[in-house]
C-alpha cells in the first residue's frame, strides 16, 4: 500500500493542549490524520489562560493578538483553528500603554499621529529624534510572521513575495537592530520619554522589538479578543473536538518511546503505553530534551540559547490581580517609579498596573480587575526557586502587600477600594506549564546575537516534530499557532504530500 493510500489510518499523538498543540491537532486532522491531544492540565490552552476567583476573573495572557487584521496570513490561521473569524468582538482600547515619570505622563497612543503630536508638545527639543522614531514604527507596520509553510520549506518565489511585504523592514533593522531599549532611550533629553522606551520590554532587549510590538498595535493587526485569554483557548479546543479529535485533560506524559531511530508513542504517568506513527512534543523545550526524551537530540542552536543565559534571555513576571471600583480614573496600562521592592538580591522601581476595565465580564458592576507586573528575569526565577515552601509563601505575601502599599501611593483614590484577588509567581508558571524558569515568552534576542530558530524536527527521530513557541523568537501566541501548523506540514513533507492544509 502507496503512502498516499495509508495515511487515513496514521494516527498522531500531539504531547501538550496549549495554543500550539491545539493548532497541530486541527492541522492534523485537516490534513486527513486521526489526532489526539494528552495534556497534564485539566485544561486545555497552556499560558494562554485565565481563572477566578471571588466573582472576578483574572486574565493570564493576551495584552494583544498579533494576527487580527484579515489581510493577514496570520488571521486566516487563527480562523482556521477557530479562534477569531469575521464577527469577533474585539476590545475597545486606544493605547499601548503609558509612562509616569518627573511629573509627566507620555503615552504611546494607537493613533500614532496623536502620539507623534503630544511627544513633541512635551520635549520639542526631542523634535526630530521623535518624528524619526514615528516613522520607523510606520515602516514597522509592514512586519509579518511567516504563516504559510516554515521558513525552509520556502522558495525563491516565496522570499520574493515575503520580501516585497516587508520592504521596509529593512530600514528598522538598519537603524533599531544594532541598539538596545536603552540605548534607544539615551537618544531622548526627556526624561519621561527615556523611561517609557525602557517600561515594556527589558533594556537589554533590542530597540526594534519595541517598535514591532508597538507597530502591531498601530497597524490594527494587534487587538484584543472580547472574553479573554481562556474563552479563546476553549473555542480553538472545541474546534479541534467538533472536528473529531479528542483531548485527554489530566494526563500527564511520562516519556515519548524512541526504539531505532523512530517514536512508538507515549508512555503516560499511569504506565500506558499509547502508539502513534507519528508524536508532535508542543511541550516546553526545556521539558521536552532532558525529561521526555534524552538531552542529546536537543538542537545546537536550541542548546546555545540555553547555556548562553545573558544572550538569550527570558521574561517572567510576579503578578498580583486586584478588585477595584470601575470608575478608577487610569484606564489600560500605565507604568510609574516607586518606592524600591527588594526581590532576593534586586531592587525594582518601577512597576506597571494594567486595568481590564474594556472587557465587562471579568467582573461584576461597577467594578474591575486590576493587574500589576513586576518583569523577572533568569536571576530572578533562580531566586525563587531557592526559597522553600514557607519562605515561599511568606515572600509572596510580603511582596504582594509592598506591590498594594505602592499602588495606593501612586493613586491615593484607591485608598479603601482595592482588594487582592490572587497573586502569582515565575515557579507557578513553571508548576503549571513547565515553562522554562518560568518565562511566558519565548528567548529574547539581544544585541550582536542571532535570532534563536531552529527547524522543528529532532535529528535521530523521524517521526518526532517539534511545535511551540520556542521553535522561534520571541515566542508568544502566533509563533505557537503557525508552529502546529508547521508540524502538521513537516509530516506531510515526510509522506510526499502536498504541505497546504
Amino acid at each position: 500500500m502507496s503512502k498516499e493510500m495509508s495515511k487515513e489510518n496514521m494516527k498522531v499523538i500531539i504531547v501538550g493542549g496549549g495554543i500550539a498543540g491545539l493548532s497541530a491537532g486541527i492541522y492534523a486532522i485537516k490534513a486527513g490524520f486521526e489526532a489526539d491531544i494528552y495534556e497534564k492540565n485539566a485544561l486545555p490552552g497552556g499560558e494562554c489562560m485565565g481563572w477566578n476567583r471571588k466573582g472576578y476573573h483574572i486574565d493570564n495572557c493576551i495584552h494583544w493578538l498579533t494576527g487580527t487584521d484579515p489581510s493577514t496570513g496570520l488571521w486566516e490561521v487563527w480562523k482556521s483553528v477557530g479562534a477569531i473569524d469575521e464577527n469577533t468582538e474585539y476590545a475597545n482600547t486606544e493605547k499601548f500603554y503609558t509612562s509616569r515619570a518627573e511629573g509627566q505622563e507620555v503615552t504611546l497612543w494607537n493613533d500614532l499621529d496623536r502620539t507623534e503630536r503630544e511627544l513633541v508638545e512635551i520635549s520639542p527639543e526631542d523634535e526630530a529624534e521623535i518624528r524619526k522614531f514615528i516613522q520607523y514604527v510606520r515602516y514597522a507596520e509592514d512586519c509579518v510572521i511567516p504563516s504559510i509553510k516554515p521558513l525552509d520549506m520556502m522558495g525563491i518565489k516565496d522570499y520574493i513575495e515575503m520580501g516585497k511585504g516587508m520592504a521596509n523592514m529593512p530600514k528598522v533593522m538598519k537603524e533599531y537592530g544594532k541598539i538596545n531599549c536603552r540605548e534607544l532611550g539615551m537618544r531622548f533629553k526627556s526624561p519621561a520619554i527615556r523611561k517609557m522606551m525602557t517600561d515594556y520590554l527589558p533594556e537589554d532587549y533590542t530597540a526594534y522589538s519595541l517598535l514591532v510590538s508597538y507597530a502591531t498595535m498601530t497597524s490594527g493587526n494587534g487587538k484584543i479578543p472580547m472574553k479573554g485569554s481562556l474563552a479563546m483557548s476553549l473555542r480553538i479546543a472545541d474546534r479541534f473536538k467538533e472536528m473529531g479529535g479528542e483531548i485527554h485533560t489530566a494526563a500527564p506524559v511520562k516519556e515519548i518511546v524512541i526504539k531505532n531511530g523512530r517514536t512508538e508513542g507515549i508512555r503516560l504517568e499511569d504506565g500506558s503505553l499509547i502508539k502513534a506513527d507519528y508524536v508532535i512534543s508542543a511541550v516546553d523545550t526545556d521539558f521536552l530534551f532532558g525529561k521526555l526524551i534524552d538531552n542529546k537530540y536537543m538542537p545546537k542552536d536550541l542548546k546555545r540559547a540555553y547555556e548562553n543565559r545573558g544572550a538569550y534571555p527570558v521574561t517572567t513576571g510576579f503578578q498580583v490581580a486586584f478588585a477595584i471600583d470601575d470608575d478608577f480614573s487610569a484606564k489600560d496600562t500605565i507604568f510609574f517609579d516607586c518606592k524600591p521592592l527588594r526581590v532576593g538580591e534586586k531592587d525594582f522601581s518601577r512597576i506597571s498596573v494594567k486595568n481590564y476595565s474594556y472587557d465587562e465580564s471579568f467582573a461584576p458592576a461597577g467594578k474591575t480587575v486590576l493587574q500589576a507586573n513586576l518583569i523577572q528575569s533568569d536571576e530572578d526565577y533562580a531566586y525563587w526557586e531557592s526559597l522553600d515552601k514557607e519562605q515561599y509563601k511568606a515572600v509572596k505575601e510580603k511582596l504582594t502587600a509592598d506591590i498594594t502599599e505602592r499602588i495606593i501611593t501612586e493613586f491615593p483614590e484607591l485608598e479603601g477600594r482595592i482588594e487582592v484577588l490572587d497573586s502569582w509567581t515565575p515557579m507557578t508558571y513553571n508548576r503549571y506549564c513547565n515553562a522554562y524558569h518560568g518565562s511566558y515568552m519565548g528567548f529574547v534576542t539581544t544585541v550582536g546575537n542571532k535570532q534563536m530558530r531552529f527547524k522543528g524536527v529532532v535529528k535521530g527521530v523521524s517521526n518526532l516534530f517539534i511545535a511551540g513557541q520556542w521553535i522561534m523568537s520571541p515566542g508568544g501566541l502566533p509563533i505557537a499557532v503557525v508552529s502546529g501548523k508547521f508540524a502538521v506540514q513537516r509530516i506531510l513533507k515526510s509522506l510526499n504530500r502536498s504541505i497546504e492544509v
